[in-house]
């Protein structure tokens, strides 16, 4: 069992930045793959980041490519989501998911991640 808690989100101003944090519990954080994921008001929950046992790899959303920076820290059981340029659009409840297996081509598939986090909600302000 792992148990994840995400910190990190708050209001902000369009262009301003925010990093989030996800801290996973037990002693197996290094064999799973990571992904943040984000829900907006009214929409369904889509994919932002994934990022690889060792972080070698890394895939994002097409839209936030090149404004955000996923990256993991396996001493201290952490992912992080930097985030920077925000736009309004990128409002949401920012939750992070841990999953064992699987390759790149189907990192995007919620319904594969086991375990996911209470969620973290980022606004930001036009």
């Amino acid at each position: 069992q792992v148990q994840l808690v995400e910190s990190g989100g708050g209001l902000v101003q369009t262009g301003d930045s925010l990093r989030l944090s996800c801290v996973a519990s037990g002693r197996t954080f290094s064999s799973y793959r990571m992904g943040w994921f984000r829900q907006g008001p009214g929409k369904e929950r889509e994919f932002v980041a994934a990022i690889t046992t060792g972080g070698a790899f890394k895939m994002y959303l097409e839209s936030v490519q090149g404004r955000f920076t996923i990256s993991r820290d396996n001493a201290k059981n952490t992912v992080y989501l930097q985030m920077n340029s925000l736009k309004p659009e990128d409002t949401a409840v920012y939750y992070c998911a841990a999953r064992i297996g699987g390759g790149s081509s189907s990192d995007r598939d919620p319904t594969l991640y086991k375990f996911w986090g209470q969620g973290t909600q980022v606004t930001v302000a036009s």
